[in-house]
């Protein structure tokens, strides 16, 4: 079995093996005791401290150990705008940001705050000119990562830092992804991470404060970690943690270049091998192991399922994968296909062969799925006064694409076809659909159900 989901969740290091297991007989006690073993203890956390702060680039008291990624985005972003509540309570994010940044934006709005979301172009990317016009003199807090974790994109953290510092506004990037890959470069002053994103454990998340930012610990406090974390120390998971990201940061550099040339091989050979995909993401400014494709006519789901039976473990931000039935917020803010998508994001160490064997098993799986759904049936295709209308109401992703691409060739070039969706997905994938058959996308209209969305042949 492949796996290639790096992105959520890297194997576990051999490093962090190690350590874990090696630590579980040292680093057991409190080390806030000040007894022999609480001692052994104090000095495993500091040394993991010292480790992980070097790694980051930053002092190690002002690195905290959270319980995950998520709970230090959560405290991070909670704790500044506290802090700053006297400037104002004005928060921007960018629009692909994790759902763990989003949904702390979503409580600061229901709490009474404001939050502007700043959006990206079709390659995933925040534009550091419209950033800074986001900035004003009430914000207090912005966020933006510093790469994509659905489509890889590195965001220019380093010119919207500047625009921040020059404001007065402190800039907490979620550095999740791109961690394990080297430092945030820029002028940042808050900063998160997640040990299992570099092949670390689970349940080790990394806040780092800048001394001068500040910043008001928001919940329950105790004396740990700064009191900016509450609860005991896993020391074990901890060290595991820091070891681990010592080990891959050492071998970065070379992996880099390996995985680059992997990736960039999926994403030059699957439109060559596959008709109608869509390759997404900025193709230079990108993590090394990350590459994200969307297939036309394919359902998300089964396409995952197929791959998954041929020995292959990828993810999707496709509408068909998800109980909501909408597309990822990500794929949605970049304005780009949703049906059919496939994440590949492989782990230090990926073989050559199991690339070279996915691109083999990809195209027959998505050419025996495009076959089995076939071409829709007719008779809910009607003419009203020369527009040609599609229902495709009750109808999930990918049918309403098929079903407009089956008749289009019916209307005579400039004739108009109305096709009739309740799939959120269709709001993307029929423009996106236009764009890459050379199609003109006339826009949408209110319907009785669902909405009409307007296509005019132009070839």
């Amino acid at each position: 079995m492949a796996y290639f989901d790096a992105a959520s969740s890297a194997p576990l290091h051999p490093v962090a093996r190690q350590a874990l297991l090696a630590s579980l007989d040292e680093g057991w006690a409190d080390p806030a005791r000040l007894y022999r073993e609480g001692r052994r203890a104090r000095m495993l956390l500091d040394a993991a401290r010292e480790t992980a702060a070097e790694a980051v680039g930053c002092r190690a008291d002002e690195l905290v150990f959270t319980s995950s990624g998520t709970r230090a985005v959560h405290s991070g972003v909670a704790g500044v705008l506290a802090g700053r509540r006297r400037i104002g309570s004005h928060l921007i994010v960018s629009a692909v940001e994790h759902s763990s940044v989003l949904h702390a934006a979503d409580t600061h709005e229901a709490g009474g705050g404001s939050v502007t979301q700043v959006a990206v172009g079709r390659s995933g990317a925040v534009d550091a000119g419209a950033y800074a016009q986001a900035l004003r003199p009430d914000t207090a807090l912005a966020c933006l990562q510093s790469a994509n974790h659905e489509v890889g994109t590195e965001q220019p953290v380093a010119e919207v830092a500047a625009a921040c510092r020059e404001a007065g506004v402190p800039l907490l990037v979620d550095a999740a992804q791109s961690l394990g890959w080297g430092r945030v470069e820029g002028d940042w002053s808050v900063l998160t991470g997640s040990a299992h994103k570099w092949g670390g454990p689970s349940g080790v998340g990394l806040l780092v404060v800048r001394k001068g930012v500040r910043f008001a610990a928001q919940g329950p406090v105790d004396e740990r970690e700064s009191g900016r974390a509450a609860g005991f120390e896993n020391i074990p998971a901890i060290v595991a943690a820091a070891a681990s990201l010592r080990a891959v940061r050492a071998e970065a550099a070379q992996e880099a270049v390996r995985l680059r040339e992997l990736t960039e091989r999926i994403r030059a050979r699957v439109p060559r091998l596959v008709p109608d995909v869509e390759v997404v993401g900025d193709p230079e400014r990108r993590l090394p192991g990350i590459v994200t494709f969307s297939c036309l006519y394919v359902d998300g789901e089964t396409l995952l399922h197929e791959l998954d039976r041929a020995g292959f473990s990828v993810s999707s931000g496709s509408s068909c994968t998800s109980s909501t039935l909408t597309p990822s917020h990500v794929l949605k803010a970049m304005g780009v296909l949703s049906e059919g998508n496939v994440r590949v994001s492989l782990p230090f160490g990926t073989p050559e062969e199991d690339v070279e064997r996915f691109l083999r098993v990809l195209a027959p799986a998505v050419a025996g799925m495009r076959e089995k759904l076939g071409a829709p049936t007719a008779e809910k295709v009607v003419r009203e006064e020369d527009v040609l209308v599609v229902d495709s109401l009750g109808k999930r992703c990918p049918i309403p694409v098929i079903e407009l691409a089956k008749v289009i060739g019916d209307v005579p070039v400039g004739g108009l076809v109305r096709v009739l969706s309740d799939d959120e997905a269709a709001r993307l994938d029929i423009p996106a659909w236009c764009e890459m058959r050379g199609q003109e996308y006339v826009g949408e209209d209110p319907a009785e159900q669902g909405t009409a969305y307007l296509v005019r042949r132009i070839s």
